[in-house]
């Protein structure tokens, strides 16, 4: 385990925090108790449906009460009361640094300005890049949030980690000082999403959510809006071809159709045996960095189909043994339904997938990085 040279007391902000359920919300948490567990005092800022201070393993969490209303309408932005201003200057004064997960969101917003005016050297970690959201208002909205505080953010912090190629050119463009960009991949924890030890125990999780015993499955885990791309492949599912997809995830509703699986959004430990029990993992994204459910995927063992990216080219992916496709529905039909008939092709891109998450998705050196940086900008202070 990592340990941190000296005690630092780290704020990390984020829109959403567990039990809420989502990617971006997982990787804050991960990194609050590796960060705990390597020593240092960590304080996370959140949304609730209350007003909240409490300690969860380790990690103190400071929840502002607020409405939540517009993500039932596809846009995951929860609205705070007033205080979570006053919340973020008192919790800025006794960090020595805030770390605030992407500039899109009032927590986000008001966590640098508290930062700026209690002088505590802020970092940030952007995920996405601009979403091309189905409403012209939300798209709209976002890059005038970009141009004002997003750019302010961005130019203020310390440093900028970024997930993608072109997640690190969209911050640039907005503001982020180029010699102050970092690629940092997330870390994914290699023993809750592991393969599976046994047939037996794939058979066992499949009975337990209704799976077929006998087909090959292919997977879909995240919120179900077109940015995730779950509408391309219900387009491109046939159960003629001889796979079922599953669906884990909340949003939009599915109509039922022979073949497709819905089991809802589902906790990390649930969600985790789901892994092992499919045989694929498709995810058609767009403009989401490199998403934590194909590092999951990866992590549990499962080839992997998701979008040719440019992005992506940090992570020095294997082409011949990640399935880098368009975002049509017939290239998807073609590579996942080629995949359901070549058992030896999947368990090669298997290995593969497994092999790479423990070697290059490690929380022990993403943990390491980021203490380095946070030590960095605690001596420097602000500019």
């Amino acid at each position: 385990m990592t340990s941190i040279a000296r005690p630092q007391r780290v704020l990390l902000v984020s829109h959403y925090y567990p039990p809420h359920l989502g990617g971006v919300e997982n990787v804050v948490r991960q990194e609050a108790l590796h960060l705990a567990a390597a020593g240092a005092e960590v304080t996370v800022l959140t949304s609730g449906e209350r007003s909240s201070r409490t300690v969860e393993d380790g990690v103190r969490v400071v929840r502002v009460a607020a409405w939540n209303g517009l993500e039932r309408a596809g846009v995951p932005f929860p609205v705070l009361s007033p205080a979570v201003l006053p919340a973020a200057l008192r919790e800025a004064r006794r960090a020595d640094v805030v770390h605030v997960h992407d500039c899109l969101y009032l927590t986000s917003w008001t966590a640098g300005l508290a930062a700026a005016l209690t002088r505590t050297p802020h970092l940030l970690t952007q995920h996405v890049g601009l979403v091309e959201h189905p409403s012209a208002p939300v798209r709209a909205v976002q890059r005038a949030v970009y141009a004002t505080v997003g750019r302010a953010l961005l130019r203020r912090a310390r440093a900028v980690f970024t997930l993608n190629a072109d997640v690190a050119a969209f911050v640039r463009r907005y503001g982020a000082r180029p010699e102050r960009a970092r690629h940092l991949p997330n870390g994914v924890d290699a023993e809750l999403f592991r393969p599976a030890a046994s047939e037996r125990e794939r058979q066992e999780v499949r009975a337990r959510y209704g799976l077929p015993a006998g087909r090959p499955l292919v997977l879909f885990a995240g919120r179900l809006v077109p940015k995730k791309g779950y509408d391309l492949l219900l387009e491109a599912h046939d159960p003629a071809d001889g796979w079922d997809l599953v669906l884990a995830g909340d949003g939009a509703p599915v109509p039922d159709r022979p073949g497709v699986h819905r089991l809802g959004a589902l906790p990390a430990e649930e969600l985790a045996g789901v892994y092992r029990a499919c045989d694929v993992f498709a995810l058609p994204s767009t403009a989401e960095g490199f998403p934590l459910t194909v590092q999951e995927a990866m992590a549990s063992g499962l080839p992997v189909v998701t979008t040719d990216d440019p992005g992506y080219a940090p992570y020095r992916l294997d082409r011949a043994l990640v399935e880098l496709v368009p975002r049509r529905p017939d290239a998807l039909r073609a590579v996942l339904t080629a995949l359901a008939g070549d058992a030896d092709r999947r368990a090669a891109m298997a290995d593969y997938s497994r092999r790479h998450a423990t070697e290059q998705f490690a929380w022990e050196e993403h943990v390491r990085v980021l203490s380095g940086h946070y030590r960095g900008a605690a001596d420097a202070g602000t500019t």
